[in-house]
């Protein structure tokens, strides 16, 4: 499978609009991007090509790489920055089949699925298909499986991708406390794409502070939400992964870290 990075920050993006720091003049300088999140996995095989989150830059992303636009959709969460650029297949597509889970948020009454079902139903291109975390359904000629993560209010996925013995795996938007089963599904992947939204020095300006201390007390969460950096290292690590990308990025890592590695950036495309 081929899988190119089209957006790897976080829900503003690095260069944050009106922001003036450091990092977004770095990056401005640079001519680097870090859009909102998404990923595109073709199937070398048949030519057919996956979308892991619709990003609000879908159009700048698919105008920016050289890939071709999606046969299927995964949804892993309802957060607009994962979601909203759905709204994109207006004109694009004949049909868009879209998968997502159907599991019933006790927040908000409501399966992901339902809640794609009820934002766009304006849109007769596409339709959404509901499946059970943890069950593997077929999508672009992939065994897809979505596992259940921790990203309160709402529910949320990480998502496996498998062909040919190839594994793909992303944590999704969560903290370091994925549930046992969940860590299970993401092992052993080819190519591991984690949430990494801040290095950890940086909890002591979060509210909430951060949470799931190494025993060197170096917080793996950064509030309830996002790993460190350092928590998305430590899963990785855990969970055995050959190759690993940090994403969900923000523009809040200091200019002198911001563009090391293994924090990835817009474009980056991988062969596993």
């Amino acid at each position: 499978m081929e899988v190119t990075l089209l957006g790897t920050g976080d829900t503003t993006g690095t260069p944050t609009v009106g922001c003036d720091c450091d990092t977004c003049r770095e990056a401005r300088d640079s001519g680097v991007e870090r859009s909102r999140f998404s990923v595109h996995v073709r199937n070398e095989e048949t030519d057919e090509s996956l979308l892991i989150d619709a990003s609000p830059d879908f159009r700048s992303q698919f105008l920016d790489n050289d890939v071709s636009l999606p046969d299927e959709v995964l949804i892993t969460h309802i957060h607009f920055d994962h979601l909203d650029g759905l709204g994109n297949a207006y004109r694009l597509f004949d049909s868009l089949p879209v998968h997502a889970t159907d599991e019933t948020d006790p927040k908000t009454g409501e399966s992901v699925a339902d809640a794609i079902r009820n934002k766009f139903d304006y849109l007769d291109r596409i339709t959404v298909h509901g499946h059970a975390p943890l069950a593997s359904f077929s999508a672009c000629g992939f065994d897809v499986t979505f596992v259940p993560v921790e990203h309160p209010p709402l529910v949320c996925y990480g998502v496996v991708v498998e062909k040919d013995g190839s594994k793909l795996a992303l944590t999704g938007d969560t903290g370091y406390s994925i549930p046992d089963a969940s860590r299970e599904a993401l092992s052993d992947a080819d190519l591991f794409l984690a949430d990494a939204i801040v290095p950890a020095s940086l909890c002591e300006y979060h509210p909430a502070g951060g949470r799931h201390h190494t025993e060197d007390g170096v917080p793996r969460t950064f509030g309830h939400k996002h790993m460190t950096r350092e928590g998305a290292l430590s899963l990785a690590d855990e969970l055995d992964a050959s190759e690993t990308r940090l994403v969900h990025v923000s523009h809040f890592y200091p200019e002198e870290e911001a563009f090391e590695e293994p924090l990835a950036v817009d474009g980056e495309r991988y062969l596993i």
